[in-house]
């Protein structure tokens, strides 16, 4: 087998991924489902002991003895729910970590057949960040706490896979003249790997919104309840953030800069793509010193954080599609 079929066939590894993200989802959507129902569940049996309670006291020991039956067959209900939703958030997590093992192995064979780094346009950067982004959660939920958010990580990663090998595809291929450089690996890999940290940092972000709202209104059932505390995800975006923000400091703009003048004679020349890395940078500096001095934490901290990502994935995308400028390497 040539390389350039090692590099195609890169392409049906990374659809073969895809098509497990979305069991692992289907997986961790029927535990979410099951967990909620478990929750009504014990609420109604919760209802149905008071009432007891309450008729047993007025009247005489039979209402008692009927709610005891009512509450025990629900707390039948309940565990054999509890347990369908243990069996499928296993499933889920297994499932996951098969597709980004099948991932790694697409992303490490377009490497392979094209003989370079794999992000010269946007299908290898859409796989290397969705594998950057599985890893990450992966490594997130390995404290129970964090399990909630697995499904919601892994949705937009088989997206990116399902657009990577259906409109982004590109076949394999030499890399423009500007950048075959040794700048290619550690410019273009340090901005993936915080595009990725920055994904799952957002999502993080937008589910602190969503809890924070529901204890705010007192909710003990639904989608909110069933997600971490408030203060739980908003630590974790401002930590995935913390780390992320170094990498984009170093990778796009300052090693960017160095590159720049490397290859056209100038380190800044208000690309489209230079701006758009730089505005990112300015609205994740804005949330990190926020967080720092005015002690910004919950929502405010959240919409900051979520408009930074905005930024960066029109950084990502919007330039490539919408602008043209020395940096139109997408491929599409």
């Amino acid at each position: 087998m040539d390389l350039v079929t090692v590099a195609e066939w890169a392409r049906y590894m990374v659809a073969c991924a895809c098509i497990a993200f979305v069991a692992a989802w289907l997986m961790l959507g029927n535990e979410l489902v099951t967990r909620a129902r478990a929750r009504r569940s014990a609420e109604s049996a919760e209802e149905a002991k008071t009432l007891a309670t309450v008729g047993s006291s007025s009247i005489d020991d039979a209402p008692e003895s009927a709610g005891s039956v009512t509450s025990a067959g629900s707390d039948v209900g309940e565990s054999a729910d509890v347990a369908q939703a243990d069996r499928s958030q296993r499933a889920g997590i297994a499932l996951t970590t098969l597709a980004t093992v099948v991932l790694a192995a697409g992303v490490i064979m377009r490497a392979i057949g094209a003989q370079r780094v794999p992000w010269g346009n946007m299908f290898e950067f859409s796989i290397t960040a969705a594998l950057i982004a599985s890893v990450a959660v992966l490594v997130v939920i390995r404290k129970p706490t964090y399990r909630p958010l697995a499904i919601w990580v892994i949705l937009p990663v088989f997206i990116t896979l399902g657009l990577a090998v259906t409109v982004l595809y590109v076949p394999p291929g030499p890399l423009v003249p500007a950048l075959r450089s040794y700048w290619l690996i550690v410019h273009v890999g340090a901005t993936v790997l915080a595009f990725g940290l920055f994904t799952v940092a957002a999502i993080a972000s937008a589910l602190q919104l969503i809890s924070q709202r529901s204890a705010r209104l007192g909710r003990t059932s639904g989608f909110g309840a069933l997600l971490p505390s408030s203060d739980t995800l908003d630590r974790l975006a401002y930590r995935l953030n913390a780390v992320a923000f170094p990498i984009w400091t170093f990778g796009p703009l300052i090693l960017g800069a160095v590159w720049a003048e490397v290859s056209w004679g100038r380190y800044w020349g208000w690309d489209p793509k230079e701006v758009w890395a730089l505005i990112t940078w300015l609205v994740y500096a804005a949330y990190l010193h926020a967080r720092a001095t005015a002690g910004w934490r919950g929502s405010r901290a959240s919409i900051v954080g979520l408009i930074g990502f905005a930024t960066a994935l029109f950084s990502y995308y919007g330039v490539n599609v919408f602008f043209e400028g020395l940096h139109s390497y997408g491929g599409v």
